[in-house]
Formats: structure tokens, sequence, C-alpha cells
């Protein structure tokens, strides 16, 4: 059996220790077993560019970081296009085919998926495992690389607090997450930022002033706020999509956070500063919970391919793994549920998510 790996996309901890997952129980449990890894995602399927592993390549990677065969973004609306004469489709299928691929294991967020689900349907045997630190792969609980991305950017957002508070200042900090803000929930909750402000609630930048000054009143000194970098105001959220993209590459700084401290400073008499957190939410060691859960995943997927029950999606669901048809993910994506317990009860606990003023005390 010939079995082809690649890591596309978006940066993220646990990759090795998924491929890990998969390797070794591929080579424990068949004893025909060659495992070529492609090295910086799609493109090294399009361009022939792969090695042929060894068990020992998956040795002690388990805590490594990153992804030692690389990755790369290969946008999916540009899979089709034929560029310089070059089919990209074609050609990944040339190099499956030319290999003799009995199936191609793909780790990857929802643009990779949505390729991988092509592949499928152009008759490739494909089984894909869910990467994003966003947590926002339709069809499945958790992706892994989540917990790690929480714990990164919760620990910068304590970092933050005692410098706030030393200067009793207003800090708007910048979390990952463009469309979702699964991160930006829960790092917040966990570091007791006063504001939460998400992709999925637009807010109105007069009750994120007034929230402020409330606390302030309260006897608050210093205020963090955790805003995702896909937070939108109630104003942008009644643009076109073309009009919001405009918007957003004309930012300062091209964030969202300097342009609300600029609001802000119309509202507050109070210092204001701003943070990003940055690259290094997808970077360093995988948290101990990511190492297990990936593991886990590697082993289901392995699991899939043994069985040749390809086509399909390793997901985790009611805390047990499954696997659910590609086509049923492909193209969707899992939002932060506005009216779940978790909004709910962060606002019953005063947490602002900047769109309604919170009750007094």
């Amino acid at each position: 059996m010939r079995v082809g790996i690649l890591t596309s996309g978006g940066d993220c901890q646990a990759l090795n220790a998924t491929m890990r997952g998969l390797a070794k129980t591929l080579y424990q449990q068949k004893k025909d077993i060659e495992i070529i890894g492609f090295l910086d995602g799609y493109k090294g399927l399009m361009y022939e560019n792969y090695r042929i592993m060894k068990p020992e390549d998956f040795e002690d990677i388990l805590n490594l970081g990153g992804t030692i065969l690389g990755t790369s973004r290969c946008p999916f609306k540009k899979m089709r296009v034929i560029e310089n004469g070059f089919d990209k489709v074609a050609a990944m299928k040339k190099t499956y085919q030319k290999l003799k691929l009995d199936c191609l294991a793909i780790l990857g967020g929802n643009g990779s998926l949505k390729t991988a689900n092509l592949l499928s349907q152009e008759g490739l045997n494909v089984i894909g495992l869910p990467k994003t630190i966003d947590n926002d792969t339709w069809g499945t609980d958790y992706t892994f690389g989540f917990q790690s991305a929480i714990d990164i950017a919760t620990r910068y957002l304590d970092e933050i607090q005692t410098t706030a508070a030393s200067h009793s200042r207003v800090f708007v900090v910048e979390i990952m997450g463009h469309k979702v803000g699964h991160i930006c929930l829960s790092a917040g909750i966990a570091a007791g930022a006063d504001i939460i402000l998400l992709p999925e609630i637009p807010y109105d930048i007069e009750v994120v002033a007034g929230e402020i000054e409330k606390k302030v009143k309260a006897g608050k000194k210093h205020i963090v706020i955790a805003c995702a970098e896909g937070a939108i105001s109630k104003e942008e959220s009644l643009l076109s999509k073309k009009q919001y993209k405009l918007k957003v590459a004309t930012r300062e700084g091209h964030s969202v956070v300097y342009e609300i401290a600029n609001k802000l400073s119309h509202y507050i008499d109070k210092e204001i500063r701003v943070s990003c957190a940055g690259h290094a939410q997808r970077g360093g060691q995988p948290c101990a919970y990511d190492r297990e859960i990936s593991t886990l995943f590697g082993i289901e997927g392995a699991k899939l391919i043994m069985n040749k029950d390809f086509g399909k999606l390793v997901v985790f669901v009611n805390h047990r793994l499954d696997a659910i048809p590609l086509e049923e993910t492909a193209g969707k994506l899992k939002y932060v549920d506005v009216q779940g317990d978790t909004v709910k009860n962060a606002k019953l606990m005063g947490i602002s998510f900047g769109d309604e003023m919170t009750l007094s005390k």
C-alpha cells in the first residue's frame, strides 16, 4: 500500500502529532506500507516534490510545532484556473497516478478540505483530517490546534492585563479570527477580558464606550478588550462584501484594533493602547490536549485508509471520533453560536460583546 500525505494551508500546532499517529498506526498494522510525504502542501503534489518517508521520520515529532513537510496556501478558488498553461488539478491527478498511490491523506482547514473534496470527486482516494486553529470546520466539534491557540492567546491577554493595570489603560488586543471568533471568545473568557468583540456579533462603538465608562465608574481602573481580527461594526455589517473588503484594505495598520481605538478616543477620556497577539498563536509546541487528540485523529485516519473508506473527513462529535463525507463539510464554516450557552452565560457575568449594554448592578 502506498499512501501520500500532505499538510496544507495556514500553519497549526499538532500537524506533526497527527501525521505521527497516522503513520505509526499504518506501519504497525500493515506489513507492506510506503508513505510518501508531499512538500509544501498541494504545491508538492502539483510539482512532484516529495519525500519517501521512513518510520524514523515520524519519531520524536509529537511535541514539535510546525510541520516537517512544510505547507503553503493554495486558494481553492484558483484550483480550476489554468495559469500559464498549467492545469493544477490535472497535475495533481497525474502525480497521484504516477506514484501509484492507494490513498492521499490531507491535513487542512476549510479551503484545503474543499480541494480535498474536489480531488475525491475527480476519482482519487482521499481522506481528510481537520486542521485549523480557528475551530471553524463544519461537522466537527474540534479541530486540532485550537486549544494550543487558545492557550497562547490567553497567556498574551494575561500579560496585557498586568501592564494595563499598572498604567490604568484601555487595551484593545487583536486575536486571530477573520470570519469566526472561537479563539477570541474562549481566550477572552479565560483571561477575564471585559469586552469581547467577534465577527458574529456586530458591535456598536457607543455601546463599547458606554461599557468602559460604566466599568470605570464602578471602580475598574483598566479595561482589556479582546478583539477578533474580523470584528465588525453594525455599520460595516450593512455594507456589501465588495465595499467591506475595500474598507478593510484601507485600515490603519490593516487591523481593526487601530480603528476601534481611534473611535473610542472620541468617546472616553482614558489612555488607549493596541496590541496584536499575531502569528505566535499558530506557533510553538502543541499543548498536551492537542497532542493527545491529534494522535487519535491520526489513528482514526489510518483506520479509514486500512478499511478503504475514502472520501471521508475524520471528525470529533459528542466526545467521540467519527467520519463524515468530505462533501458534507466542503464550503461550510462553523460559526460561534451567538444564542448558545457560552455567549449567554458570559453576558450574565457582565462580559460585553459591544452589541447592547449589560445590566447594571
